[in-house]
């Protein structure tokens, strides 16, 4: 491991978090970090979580959320960049085709329905014979892209938290939004706020210390050309010391 990863993982050890609760199985999660590079810095779009919630209260993240079975059942325009594919599958039980396919699913109908953004073509016609969750992508004729997504990071909660995520982060170029939805967001949605921020100011909001770490990560690979063949780091917890992996 280089020093700066050395760096990332030493500042995911000594983030203080109270580790008192029955240890629970990692549950299938991912998230899209959406990148405007057409200005002289890259920005990313942020999302601000209600104060009232109970899970990151207040904390500005990326849109995302656990994996649903029917993911797996949602017609596509284009097929998972075959790098993504292969990362997907490495380091989990019962790998497959399908679940590394669901998983970028999951980071698109999740972004939609905590932003409003729908992330793909209007090209290929209508979808038909959506899954459950999937109907505002029928409703406005947009297929999603999965051509159009990166697999940039993985990372799962460290043991005995209340809540436990193994979290794939894809990226995607903001030119990839094919219709937006108004409303979404607001005071009593997830979401109270959306924000365009370059690396350097989404740094200085309220973050979790992981979203710190894939913000970095990012910039990175931002850096050397954002290709879909650059390593995907993989951040986990042993014996109470993070680990990364390159995967």
């Amino acid at each position: 491991m280089n020093e700066r990863g050395q760096a990332l993982t030493e500042r995911l050890t000594k983030t203080e978090r109270e580790q008192r609760w029955a240890n629970l199985r990692p549950v299938d999660a991912a998230t899209l970090i959406l990148i405007d590079r057409k200005g002289p810095a890259p920005k990313v779009l942020m999302g601000k979580r209600r104060h009232d919630l109970k899970f990151m209260p207040g904390k500005f993240v990326f849109p995302g959320g656990r994996r649903d079975p029917a993911d797996r059942d949602m017609p596509v325009f284009g097929a998972l960049d075959g790098h993504a594919e292969t990362r997907l599958m490495k380091r989990v039980q019962r790998p497959s085709l399908s679940r590394a396919r669901s998983l970028a699913l999951t980071a698109v109908r999740e972004t939609f329905e905590e932003t409003g953004l729908l992330l793909g073509t209007r090209d290929a016609g209508v979808p038909e014979g959506v899954p459950k969750g999937w109907e505002g992508f029928a409703e406005h004729g947009v297929f999603p892209n999965l051509e159009s997504l990166q697999f940039v990071c993985r990372a799962i909660t460290p043991p005995r938290r209340p809540k436990r995520f193994d979290t794939r982060f894809f990226a995607c170029d903001a030119d990839h939004i094919a219709h937006r939805v108004d409303g979404v967001v607001g005071p009593h949605a997830e979401l109270v706020e959306l924000k365009w921020l370059t690396l350097k100011d989404a740094l200085q909001e309220d973050l979790p210390t992981i979203t710190t770490v894939v913000l970095e990560e990012l910039g990175e690979r931002i850096a050397k050309g954002f290709a879909p063949e650059l390593p995907v780091p993989f951040y986990y917890m042993q014996r109470k010391v993070f680990q990364r992996e390159v995967l």
